[in-house]
């Protein structure tokens, strides 16, 4: 039976995915007619929880008004959507997370350079279209079996990342491409928070008998943090949310459970994920302080240098909702 359940230290949003909410918030709260360009972050609560507040995700700029505000994702932008909505007399609201806008500007330091520009990401990706409409050229690689076929062999090349991408995989990449050029620039724009979340998660699982990934199934970076419990030697369950914790059974074996998520996981989901868990597996006193000891464990891992939530007070049960 499960006695307690960890949640990993810097989890929750991303600070990127953080600001753009909260710039879209604020707007909305200003009175004004809140859009979001695409969805302003891959998770369905969260997205209603901003629907309920008036503020609409929407495909296209053409389905904004005239005059209303729009926000850009944590993702960004090509340029010439940036371009249009300015044009249109959009009230433009730039979520673009900061470390996004280094690699904009990256690339096209590089392009002027006059670079062959290899990018790891996932093709369609937002962030990697965005990344595209400053390097249009550059040839775009995500999976190791493509790298022979798709990288030619040039001069002057240069390696540049989405990114979430797996650090790992990029320092394999960037061996791999040192013998197909003579010149060879390597700008390591994988995100540090990425980098930081999977080692926490890495040293969460290795004092648990068992782990919970929560976040999106199509999720790159919550299907990577999977992954490296696995690694780690700890088995792994990946969920979207506490709704999918259903089956007790599971953990029969686990007597600590660890729980972490991906960069668009609220960090209160991972609070309710460690409620359900104590609910459904927990030894009889656990059970009886489900609720208890998953705000214990919220803030134990939600600590001033640690957190990822815009909630300003972890306290208690203030955080229901709030994200």
């Amino acid at each position: 039976m499960v006695q307690e359940v960890r949640i990993a230290r810097r989890t929750g949003f991303c600070y990127g995915v953080r600001e753009a909410i909260d710039k879209a918030k604020e707007a909305s709260a200003a009175g004004k007619a809140t859009h979001t360009l695409g969805q302003v972050v891959h998770n369905e609560g969260v997205v209603r929880d901003l629907q309920a507040l008036g503020i609409r995700t929407v495909d296209t700029l053409d389905d904004v008004d005239h005059g209303a505000a729009v926000v850009i994702r944590a993702h960004g932008v090509r340029p010439d959507v940036m371009e249009r909505a300015e044009g249109r007399g959009l009230d433009v609201i730039d979520g673009t997370c900061t470390w996004v806008i280094q690699e904009h500007r990256e690339l096209a330091r590089l392009v002027e350079e006059g670079y062959t520009i290899v990018l790891l990401g996932t093709p369609k990706h937002a962030e990697v279209v965005g990344m595209l409409g400053f390097a249009p050229d550059a040839i775009v690689v995500d999976d190791e079996e493509e790298w022979e076929t798709a990288i030619p062999r040039k001069k002057r090349m240069a390696l540049i990342s989405q990114s979430t991408q797996p650090p790992w995989k990029f320092e394999k990449l960037a061996a791999f491409m040192v013998s197909r050029a003579h010149e060879l620039k390597i700008v390591n724009t994988v995100c540090p928070v990425t980098i930081r979340r999977q080692q926490d998660t890495m040293e969460t699982a290795a004092e648990v008998d068992m782990m919970v990934v929560v976040g999106g199934r199509s999720s790159a970076n919550t299907k990577e943090l999977t992954r490296l419990c696995e690694i780690a030697g700890t088995h792994a369950i990946q969920i979207e949310g506490a709704r999918d914790v259903t089956d007790g059974s599971v953990f029969a074996e686990a007597r600590i459970v660890g729980v972490t998520g991906g960069t668009s996981t609220p960090i209160e989901d991972l609070r309710d994920v460690a409620q359900r868990i104590m609910e459904l597996a927990g030894a009889p006193e656990a059970r009886m302080r489900a609720a208890e000891l998953a705000d214990a464990a919220l803030e134990r891992a939600a600590t001033p240098a640690g957190r990822t939530t815009s909630l300003p007070n972890l306290s208690a049960r203030s955080v229901v909702g709030a994200a």
